[in-house]
């Protein structure tokens, strides 16, 4: 089956490209569009993406607040991928904060736009950049260290989140460690479970925040 992908975005010509560049792959079907964020709710309960690919600034609902919408109403939400212009904004790291599962360039090579949309459909390795790393560390505070103190990670679990925060995937972590695919999958549950994180992204936000991993 191919991966799935509802485009959001207000610059039609963002999203005719983005359409151009993942409608050529064999493994990827774009089901949809929209021109603002308050439109993704209804198009994902209809068309059951299996990622949104969302811009985060947009005139009437932008992509933090449809990013919270989907997640907290939909029973099986899709990835959502923010598509941004600077890295660095603090949008993108609201919404990753807020729940989504990595971010794409728009002025991205076209492998790049391909494989982040295969990254986050996947869902076992993530899209974490320096500048974000950064940008979650100086977020650090004591909420967030207490919280990882009550986890009381092993030292197993500890070493996998410590990679997860490079963004590294399971099967780079399973090689790193010399463990299996499967028993890093055990572990990355158990960290997220301990962490009370929705996915890998909340639980390297968390790494980070708390100052349990530094930006390097």
């Amino acid at each position: 089956m191919p991966i799935t992908v509802l485009l959001v975005d207000d610059e039609p010509l963002v999203r005719a490209g983005l359409r151009a560049i993942l409608s050529a792959q064999p493994d990827i079907e774009v089901t949809g569009e929209a021109a603002d964020g308050a439109a993704v709710l209804p198009l994902v309960r209809s068309l059951r993406p299996d990622v949104v690919a969302m811009d985060v600034r947009m005139p009437l609902l932008d992509g933090i607040e449809a990013t919270r919408a989907v997640l907290r109403t939909v029973a099986a939400p899709p990835k959502i991928l923010v598509v941004t212009t600077f890295e660095n904004d603090q949008y993108v790291y609201d919404a990753l904060r807020a729940g989504a599962d990595g971010f794409l360039l728009k002025r991205a090579a076209p492998a790049e736009i391909v494989q982040a949309v295969r990254t986050v459909a996947a869902g076992d390795s993530l899209l974490f950049p320096t500048a974000l790393r950064r940008l979650a560390a100086s977020y650090g505070n004591e909420r967030a260290r207490a919280a990882m103190e009550r986890a009381a990670l092993t030292a197993r679990e500890a070493d996998v989140l410590r990679l997860m925060a490079r963004g590294m995937s399971n099967p780079e972590i399973a090689a790193s460690l010399t463990l299996g695919t499967e028993t890093v999958k055990t572990h990355v549950s158990a960290v997220l479970a301990k962490l009370g994180a929705r996915d890998r992204t909340q639980a390297v936000i968390a790494a980070y925040e708390s100052g349990f991993v530094a930006p390097g």
